[in-house]
């Protein structure tokens, strides 16, 4: 539902404007300001959407600790929302899992899959709907003069649904397992919907499919907040997909103003290690495939990299051990600049997960969304539209490096720098995005369809820039980077001055 301001969105981004104006008043007890932020979120005696102002309130509550770290409690639970909130405090606070969690008391216990017989139907004569059906769950109801489905005897089969000439019957299935690439999400003994954290990789899609607002990840706003308060030297590493996600006339020179005066040393774009990525992975391939893997799946994503390891853990060597985009660039701003940390501002949910990596965690201190930077935005009444361009900064990439964020443009990054720096290679490329194509890539790969390929995964469909914490319409947010991307000075990531730092930030592994 990206690019469409519904209730849910506005009350996230309420959410993400208290937290941030919260941290921000550090003369005020955070004990006495969270557990008002509900009543001013949710103001009056009456409910808006729900039967129930409490329960409104309440889920409330629960986004709120949720956006500042802190672990969902049970509905049970009657403890106030302060509960434990000095832990927010506390680096490691963000680092507990679960990341995702589903607010059970927000969850409407969505049925997981049915057909429905529609007010479409005509009551037609040859009610092939009945024919088909092999459990005999189909009848003609004259009383209401349309067909009926028998829940309990309905296989789910589909096979009423395609016969209908009218396509008068639906399917129905539960928004958040739908859009979940890993079957990760059930119903518990209530109904209510549940997720399997063995299986979950953190993509986020289901946040974005809950119609009830009912699913939330954590966040590290309050944390980033209060890491500058403290005079920590932080820096800003902005993914590839910012482009046009602050609005369309918000230009990278207006986003770094914005971004130092919230407080942070400067702004790196993470296309810098875009392109030193695409240089480590084409190097790789050309030492490994077809002699040593069967081919190589692309690194970036990491919801895609963790279930091509989660999925067909026989092929998990076949995942390129490159350092990321996020990584690589947060590795070059602490080499060259000493005893600064990084907050990393992108996408996706995933790359919280990514974090969580102990080897990873030294390099990245911090991650945040492009919604949650808004929440910040808002809370210190910037407005980016007519802010002042601030230009400069460290933006030397390329126009493949700047279009990772879009699906297929990691595979050509690399592909690019295959043909210049090994031009008798003929390079062969797949890709899939969303994590179900994604599945069958890897098992069509694990067949031997693609012997001697580099695979390119993308957990969101349409790419980064689908990711779970984007703001704008998929194809709208396309165009954007794609634009920005023709504007680059190079065309290819080997030729930016960034890339001589490679060897000596793949040197620092381990």
């Amino acid at each position: 539902m990206r690019g469409i301001e519904t209730r849910i969105q506005d009350i996230r981004h309420m959410v993400f404007t208290e937290v941030a104006k919260m941290a921000y008043q550090e003369e005020t007890s955070v004990e006495k300001h969270i557990e008002k932020i509900p009543y001013e979120i949710i103001p009056g005696d009456v409910a808006n959407f729900r039967n129930d102002v409490f329960l409104e309130r309440a889920i409330v509550g629960e986004r709120v600790r949720l956006a500042m770290g802190l672990p969902c409690r049970d509905a049970g639970n009657q403890a106030p929302i302060s509960e434990d909130v000095e832990a927010a405090d506390r680096p490691e606070t963000y680092y507990t899992p679960p990341l995702i969690n589903i607010i059970k008391f927000a969850c409407n216990a969505c049925p997981e899959k049915r057909l429905i017989v529609t007010e479409g139907c005509m009551g037609c004569l040859a009610h092939p709907c009945m024919e088909v059906c092999p459990k005999d769950a189909v009848h003609l109801d004259r009383t209401i003069g349309r067909a009926s489905i028998d829940q309990d005897k309905c296989i789910k089969c589909g096979r009423c649904a395609m016969a209908c000439s009218y396509n008068a019957i639906i399917t129905q299935e539960r928004p958040c397992a739908a859009a979940c690439g890993m079957d990760a999400i059930h119903s518990d003994s209530q109904g209510k919907a549940e997720i399997d954290y063995d299986k979950c990789v953190s993509c986020g899609m289901c946040l974005v499919n809950c119609p009830f607002g009912a699913i939330s990840d954590k966040s590290q706003i309050f944390q980033v907040i209060r890491g500058i308060q403290s005079g920590e030297k932080i820096y800003a590493a902005i993914a590839p997909a910012f482009v046009g996600q602050f609005g369309p006339k918000v230009t990278s020179g207006k986003l770094r103003a914005a971004i130092k005066q919230l407080g942070f040393t400067d702004v790196f774009e993470v296309a810098i290690g875009a392109d030193l990525c695409a240089v480590q992975e084409a190097d790789d391939f050309m030492e490994n495939v077809p002699e040593r893997l069967p081919f190589m799946a692309t690194s970036c994503c990491p919801a895609w990299s963790a279930m091509a390891k989660k999925e067909f853990p026989d092929y998990a060597d076949c995942v390129s051990m490159a350092l990321t985009p996020m990584t690589l660039t947060a590795r070059l701003i602490k080499h060259t600049r000493p005893g600064s940390k990084v907050a990393f501002i992108g996408p996706c949910s995933a790359k919280k997960l990514e974090a969580m990596d102990p080897a990873v965690r030294s390099e990245v201190d911090f991650v945040l969304t492009f919604e949650e930077m808004t929440g910040i935005f808002a809370a210190r009444g910037i407005d980016l539209n007519t802010i002042e361009e601030l230009p400069g900064g460290v933006n030397d990439s390329s126009a493949d490096g700047r279009a990772f964020a879009v699906s297929g443009g990691v595979a050509r990054a690399v592909a690019d720098v295959i043909a210049k720096k090994y031009p008798d290679h003929k390079m062969q490329v797949a890709s899939a995005e969303g994590l179900k194509e994604c599945k069958k890539l890897m098992a069509l790969a694990k067949a031997g369809r693609y012997q001697g390929y580099l695979l390119e995964g993308m957990a969101c469909p349409g790419g980064c820039v689908a990711g779970a914490g984007t703001r704008q319409p998929v194809n709208k947010a396309q165009t954007f980077v794609k634009n920005y991307a023709g504007k680059a000075s190079h065309q290819t990531a080997d030729q930016t001055e960034s890339v001589k730092e490679l060897k000596h930030l793949v040197g620092e592994e381990g």
